[in-house]
């Protein structure tokens, strides 16, 4: 007997769903992930801070200095994506500290990188995100760096995408300003649920956005890295409570399909 499919019933807006009800099966259109298997790699971060990596078959050993330094070498898995044919997108979904991800966007050519880092909450406080995110440009020791540093961007305000991640998982993004985007599922278990949250765009390189949004109504946030260029893909993870209570890390990714854009005609937004 085959399971109906469901995705296109609307979903009961009493109900919200948990974390791990909509992640469930959100990679299947990812890319395929690469392995950095013998490979190091050292980052200087804007405000000084360091990240050195080893990577192996599963787990990358580590240690930092600065803003999220540790306590000697920790080993924790890692995935990798070869998002273009220079970038690499690697997520660190670390085990050694509780509630917390490690995300690295580094270039072969450019020797650019961004680093953003994702943390759970203890608790929950009232009209906060639970899951905070912090960004880094840096560069690599891999050579001499060149081309734009990576920063905030607001090339993405007022677009309108369609972000297809599998058969069942169909979601629509507007980008409001630079700190705000809405959104709505359109297939899916969430289907007809939406929400206006918080967002951050780094651009990295021509057509190619950090995108991440930390909600409001559950605690979850993402990290993205949005191929806005020929490929119109993208790569992304995860960081969030389900509904059992416990933190958990996923994968994602999926085909972007844009839709439309609106021009300002004089004050923008913020």
């Amino acid at each position: 007997m085959t399971t109906p499919d469901t995705s296109t019933i609307a979903a009961d807006p009493n109900e919200w769903r948990t974390y791990d009800e909509f992640a469930a099966g959100i990679d299947t259109f990812r890319l395929p992930n690469t392995s950095l298997e013998g490979r190091s790699l050292s980052l200087v971060l804007e405000d000084g801070s360091g990240l050195d990596l080893v990577f192996g078959a599963d787990t990358a050993r580590w240690s930092a200095t600065g803003a999220f330094a540790t306590d000697g070498e920790l080993s924790d898995p890692y995935d990798a994506v070869r998002v273009r044919d220079d970038v690499v997108f690697v997520n660190l979904p670390i085990e050694s500290r509780e509630r917390e991800a490690i995300t690295v966007v580094f270039s072969e050519t450019t020797h650019r990188a961004l680093v953003a880092r994702s943390e759970i909450g203890e608790e929950d406080v009232e009209g906060e995100p639970r899951v905070d995110q912090t960004f880094w440009s840096a560069v690599t020791d891999a050579g001499e760096p060149s081309g734009e540093v990576p920063g905030p961007s607001r090339d993405l305000i007022g677009m309108r995408n369609l972000y297809r991640y599998s058969p069942h998982h169909l979601y629509e993004h507007v980008y409001i300003s630079s700190q705000r985007y809405a959104w709505q599922c359109v297939e899916g278990v969430q289907r007809g649920h939406g929400d206006m949250d918080m967002s951050t765009v780094w651009k990295f390189a021509d057509g190619l956005y950090l995108f991440c949004f930390r909600e409001f109504r559950i605690a979850v946030a993402s990290v993205w890295l949005h191929d806005l260029g020929y490929q119109l893909h993208t790569t992304g993870v995860f960081l969030g409570i389900t509904g059992e209570g416990r933190a958990e890390h996923s994968r994602a990714g999926g085909r972007i399909y844009p839709i439309g854009t609106v021009k300002y005609p004089d004050v923008q937004p913020v």
